[in-house]
């Protein structure tokens, strides 16, 4: 490229005179020559260029950053049976007054809860009938009590002289408490080693629908969890069942969430180690024995005593005495064997 520039000693000929202190001698010859058309003889940029590019830039990030707030939805939290306020995007002046105004609360774009035009109130849902108002300044939305079918997407349009001057959306949340979880334990079967229990947890009256999340001597555990609920916008009951086979004392703990609440309950299990053996009666062979020695010595005692003579019969009660002393020896040696085996 330097061997298609002109030479360097006729540079000051084509150059304008005006740009002849700042020019670059290359940037002249592109002024002039058509096959460097593409570049431009100018001076350098001056410093307040640049910063009006800076600038530009802030600006144009600013308004993307406004923009992103005028698109983000407001959400409002509340629970069944509360008191609660939609801000609306807009606040009438001081100066001026709502009759100059037309404004609509509306739900999910398709149910207008009311309405207001020149100061009056025009229109109301019957749903909403006797518990909303709306403030006459600022437009807040007020609705009390709150219901489940309450939930959903709430917009504020505000018009003034026949021109939307808001239109933004507000989501609101309704929750309602479950009730503390009842724990039961039931056993169903029992040794020394094991017990088998069988625990249920159960929770009502509470919305949205929850989860259920447990644990055993503070290890994480699940339930087996089943939920009952009319529709997708009525209150839950929620119960979980779980088997556990106890060998000692445990803590469980059942906890109920919902929409960033929790309600939870705890129980102690017992295991019962009263494992006493009953007492096992005699076989009936050893009954049977000892009344037959004990017949036999009766007997034995009466027939000595109707016919021998007396010195006979000492000596033959002494015979019969240690004959069955005897034998009682050898009877519970023979069924001390018999219930070893």
């Amino acid at each position: 490229m330097a061997a298609d520039l002109p030479d360097s000693s006729s540079w000051q000929d084509k150059c304008p005179a005006d740009l002849m202190e700042k020019a670059d001698p290359k940037c002249c010859f592109s002024h002039k020559a058509r096959s460097y058309r593409k570049m431009m003889c100018l001076p350098a940029s001056p410093p307040a260029l640049a910063l009006r590019t800076w600038l530009g830039l802030g600006l144009l990030v600013l308004l993307c950053l406004g923009m992103g707030q005028a698109l983000e939805k407001k959400v409002v939290k509340s629970k069944v049976g509360e008191k609660v306020g939609l801000p609306c995007c807009y606040e009438i002046p001081s100066s001026e007054g709502l009759h100059k105004y037309r404004v609509y609360w509306q739900k999910n774009i398709t149910e207008v809860v009311l309405a207001y035009s020149d100061g009056n109130r025009i229109r109301d849902h019957e749903r909403y009938r006797n518990r909303t108002k709306m403030d006459p300044w600022n437009l807040t939305l007020w609705i009390s009590p709150m219901e489940i079918l309450d939930n959903g997407s709430y917009q504020c349009v505000v018009q003034h002289n026949s021109a939307v001057v808001c239109d933004q959306p507000v989501i609101l949340f309704v929750t309602a408490d479950f009730s503390k979880p009842n724990l039961t334990a039931e056993v169903s079967a029992d040794s020394c080693e094991v017990t088998e229990m069988v625990i249920t947890c159960s929770s009502h009256g509470g919305f949205p629908k929850p989860k259920i999340s447990g644990a055993l001597n503070n290890v994480p555990m699940e339930w087996n969890a089943s939920w009952v609920s009319e529709s997708r916008l009525s209150l839950y009951n929620v119960t979980g069942k779980l088997v556990l086979n106890v060998t000692k004392d445990v803590n469980i703990t059942c906890s109920v969430e919902y929409s960033g609440f929790a309600t939870s309950s705890s129980l102690l299990l017992k295991k019962t180690n009263d494992c006493v053996v009953p007492p096992v009666p005699p076989p009936y062979n050893v009954i049977t024995a000892s009344i037959i020695i004990v017949i036999t010595f009766i007997l034995a005692i009466t027939l000595a005593a109707r016919y021998l003579p007396r010195h006979g019969k000492l000596q033959l009660v002494t015979s019969i005495i240690i004959s069955l002393l005897t034998l009682s020896q050898h009877g519970a040696t023979w069924f001390g064997a018999r219930l070893r085996f």
